[in-house]
């Protein structure tokens, strides 16, 4: 079973909802990551204050075919492309996996199945 990581930087007020629509779509654990957006446009200011935008970076580990179903869930969910860049979704291919809970890769060959 070939996997990959998806990875979703959304804004943290959505991140209990991107998480819900991912696991209904059928990912599995996901390991959750807080930062700051810094984008090319000025941040505004206020007295004095930058304003920077908290953003979560979701980290999925999915077999190939579940994480594209996820992303396009997630994308047409969220309109991702359209969101003036408050949102972001890509995956990475993993060559070596080592560590995965068991019982997650028995539900991920149920789901893949399923899919067939």
């Amino acid at each position: 079973m070939k996997f990959t990581a998806l990875v979703i930087m959304i804004e943290d007020k959505k991140e209990e909802a991107v998480i819900k629509v991912a696991k209904d779509a059928g990912a599995g654990s996901v390991t959750i990551l807080h930062g700051r957006s810094m984008g090319l446009k000025e941040k505004k200011v206020f007295f004095g204050l930058t304003l920077e935008e908290n953003v979560s970076l979701l980290l999925f580990l999915l077999p190939a075919r579940v994480s594209l179903k996820v992303m396009r869930v997630i994308n047409k969910e969220f309109d991702l492309p359209n969101m003036d860049n408050s949102g972001v979704s890509f995956t990475i291919p993993l060559s070596h996996v080592v560590g995965l809970d068991m019982e997650e890769v028995h539900k991920f060959e149920d789901d893949i199945r399923h899919l067939l």
